[in-house]
């Protein structure tokens, strides 16, 4: 029989084993019965996670008790705006909520995807418009962002890139040679999808290429892995990512169920290689668009070395209306923040302009 606390097999570090013991007996419950053939070596590794994604109504029905709206959404396919993929790990957060639990609403298809409300649009950003090589968008004069991938571990319903989820990417050959030839361009933000759910090797030959160019000065990564997929962060990553140092991750931890032990070891794994970690939030109705819920995720972030750094009004991407929340409660939000909790833990509140016209400040707006 395995011991417990028993992280799934991994070498348990310091942070690990000062968790609550009955986070890892869960996990290994939920191992034990949704996954049965699996080891605790297993659970460990990122890429059995990758393969073993429910990615049907039938693999999520194997794994959760869902409640009669989650399944006649999950039965009716050809109302999602993209796919499903939900790792095992994920799962089993899912399995510990009721339904219609946060997560939940961030990660299961629901039925309401199929309305288009007036202003939503495929492409909110524009991106398509300002695309200047394949998988490679300019929308600001001196940055650039670079679409490695277009998968994810996993899909959240509220994506803004739904129109290109699981799809195959750009090789960034294109990409590559436009950057060469653009001096005036200093940052780039890799995004995608995730490029953490690149191999090790091919990530690497990627940042190695941009780090070649002598006048992109900053590197930025944008992955939801920790929060997604913690066992992807394995200790031969952080090394190889702190070679290219100067280097950023924005990560995308939306509510603070997400703040697992295993987030907190992949969190710790990035600072330890001397990576900072920022994180972007979107505001979502009935999820985290309260008070209360912001200040645990936010104040837990710190507790993890993650700086909150941006809380977004959700994109009019087409068919998330019922997950957009408004900017009078994001306003609301940080303004109660003020003085209730460290400066620290307030994100900026901002909002992507549709059609590509850049980020704007949202507040919080003070009473005259």
């Amino acid at each position: 029989m395995e011991s417990l606390p028993e992280g799934a097999g991994l070498a348990i570090s310091p942070a690990m084993k000062s968790a609550p013991a009955d986070y890892f007996r869960r996990e290994r419950a939920f191992r034990l019965r949704a996954f049965p053939g699996a080891a605790a070596a297993d659970w460990a590794d990122w890429l059995w996670q990758l393969r073993h994604r429910a990615r049907t109504a039938a693999a999520v029905a194997r794994a959760l008790d869902l409640s009669p709206r989650e399944r006649r959404a999950l039965a009716a396919p050809e109302t999602w705006r993209m796919p499903l993929a939900i790792p095992p790990y994920l799962l089993g957060l899912l399995a510990a909520e009721p339904s219609d639990g946060p997560l939940r609403r961030t990660l299961l298809p629901d039925a309401r995807e199929a309305r288009v409300a007036a202003g939503e649009r495929r492409d909110p950003l524009g991106e398509e418009a300002h695309q200047v090589a394949p998988g490679l968008i300019r929308s600001y004069p001196r940055k650039a962002l670079l679409l490695a991938t277009a998968d994810c571990a996993s899909f959240c319903r509220y994506c803004t890139r739904a129109r290109t989820a699981g799809r195959a990417g750009a090789d960034g050959t294109a990409a590559l040679a436009w950057l060469r030839a653009h001096p005036e361009i200093r940052d780039v933000l890799v995004s995608g999808g995730d490029p953490l759910t690149l191999g090790d090797a091919q990530l690497e030959r990627l940042l190695r290429q941009l780090r070649a160019i002598p006048h992109v000065e900053l590197i930025r990564l944008g992955t939801k892995i920790p929060a997604a997929l913690p066992q992807r962060v394995t200790p031969a990553l952080a090394k190889m990512l702190k070679k290219y140092r100067p280097l950023w991750l924005s990560l995308h931890f939306t509510h603070p169920a997400e703040l697992t032990p295993r987030a907190a070891e992949a969190c710790g794994r990035l600072l330890d290689a001397g990576i900072p970690l920022m994180n972007q939030t979107v505001l979502l109705r009935g999820i985290n668009d309260d008070l209360e819920t912001m200040l645990a995720l936010n104040e837990g972030l710190l507790r993890l070395g993650v700086k909150p750094y941006y809380l977004h009004q959700g994109d009019l991407a087409a068919g998330t209306a019922h997950l957009r929340s408004t900017v009078a409660k994001g306003r609301a939000i940080l303004r109660a923040m003020c003085g209730r909790t460290t400066g620290y833990a307030v994100p900026h509140f901002m909002f992507d302009r549709p059609g590509g016209g850049g980020k704007v400040p949202l507040g919080p707006a003070w009473p005259g």
